[in-house]
C-alpha cells in the first residue's frame, strides 16, 4: 500500500521520500486554468453572455472526471460562447485573470536550475499566449477560438497537431517536448488540478496536484492543498 504523508501543513506526498532536488528534472509542465491562473477562462467568458452558471456546471463536472469526453464538453461550452466579443474577452483578461501565488517564483527557480517550462492547456490561446509571455514560459499549447469580425462564432479552429487540447493531447505534448529536449519522462514534473491533467501527470517523474479535485489529489505524488505554487520548492529543493 502506498504511504501518504503530510509533509507539512497543507502539503501531502505519497510514493516517494522527500526532499528531492530540482537538478533531477529538466522540464516542468503546467496546466493553466485554476493552476497557473486563478480562474477558469471559459466560465468567465460565458459571463459576458449571461451563461456562466450553465458553462461552469459543465466545467466542474469535466474537471472532477464526471464527464469523460473532454472534447465534447469543451465543444458544448464553446458553443455557448457564441456572440461574445473580443472586447468582452479583453475585460476578462484585464479585470479577472490573476496569476496564482508563487507561480512566478516557482518558474524562476526552475529556470535558474536549467529546466524548461511548458504551459499546456485545455483553455484558449487568447489567454495562454499572454500568460506564457508574462511568466517567460518556454513552450505553450492550447485551443484557438474562432473569431469573425470581433465576435466568437462558438467554434474552435483546428491546428497542425489536432483539433482540441484534451487530456490525451496534454500527455502527447509533454512526451513530444521531452523528446525534443532529449530527456526521459521521469525527468519531467507535471502540475494540474483537473481530471484532464491526469494523463500527463501519469507520464511525469513527479506529478503535482495544485488545489485540485479529489480524484487528482488522490493520484498525485504531491498535493499542494494550501498556499502557492512555490510550495513545491519545499519538496523539490533548488
Amino acid at each position: 500500500m502506498t504511504s501518504v504523508t503530510e509533509f507539512a501543513p497543507g502539503l501531502v506526498i505519497q510514493g516517494f521520500t522527500a526532499p528531492l532536488s530540482l537538478s533531477q528534472f529538466k522540464l516542468i509542465a503546467f496546466d493553466m486554468d485554476s493552476t497557473l491562473i486563478s480562474i477558469e477562462c471559459v466560465d468567465e467568458i460565458a459571463d459576458a453572455v449571461g451563461r456562466k452558471a450553465e458553462v461552469a456546471a459543465i466545467t466542474e463536472a469535466a474537471m472532477r472526471g464526471e464527464i469523460t469526453d473532454f472534447k465534447d464538453s469543451l465543444r458544448r461550452r464553446v458553443a455557448l460562447l457564441k456572440g461574445v466579443t473580443t472586447d468582452d474577452m479583453e475585460r476578462v483578461y484585464s479585470e479577472r485573470l490573476k496569476i496564482n501565488p508563487g507561480a512566478a517564483e516557482l518558474i524562476a527557480a526552475c529556470q535558474k536550475a536549467g529546466m524548461k517550462v511548458l504551459l499546456v492547456s485545455g483553455g484558449f490561446t487568447y489567454f495562454a499566449n499572454r500568460v506564457k509571455d508574462r511568466l517567460k514560459i518556454d513552450f505553450a499549447r492550447s485551443n484557438i477560438l474562432e473569431i469573425e469580425n470581433g465576435v466568437l462564432t462558438g467554434r474552435m479552429v483546428d491546428q497542425s497537431w489536432g483539433d482540441i487540447c484534451d487530456g490525451a493531447e496534454k500527455r502527447r505534448t509533454l512526451l513530444e517536448v521531452a523528446s525534443l529536449l532529449g530527456i526521459a519522462p521521469r525527468e519531467c514534473i507535471a502540475m494540474g488540478d483537473g481530471a484532464n491533467d491526469l494523463p500527463m501527470m501519469g507520464e511525469a517523474g513527479l506529478s503535482v496536484a495544485y488545489h485540485a479535485k479529489p480524484k487528482v489529489r488522490e493520484q498525485a505524488m504531491v498535493a499542494i492543498n494550501e498556499g502557492g505554487l512555490d510550495r513545491l520548492l519545499e519538496v523539490v529543493r533548488p
